[in-house]
Parts: C-alpha cells; structure tokens; sequence
C-alpha cells in the first residue's frame, strides 16, 4: 500500500453502524478479517 493516495485505500462498510471505514496500517496484515470500523461497534454487535 505504499505510494497509495488515500482516496484509493480500500473500503468496508461496518454492520454495526453501517458507515463506511478504510484501510488503516495496523490493518494491513489481516484486512480480510477486519469487519467492524471501531472496537465499540465491536463491542455492540448483534
């Protein structure tokens, strides 16, 4: 992701509170798995 343009960074939507979130550095070893934007919506999930 290096040279990469933050307008380009991947998106997922959140099923918690369904806003959309991007690629952040600590996530770059397990983007797949990432599927909540925050640790409260973590917490708060169905």
């Amino acid at each position: 992701m290096k040279n990469v343009k933050k307008e380009h960074f991947p998106t997922k939507i959140c099923p918690v509170c369904n806003r959309s979130f991007s690629w952040r550095k600590k996530w770059e070893k397990d983007w797949e798995q990432v599927k909540y934007c925050s640790e409260k919506c973590k917490k708060n999930k169905p």
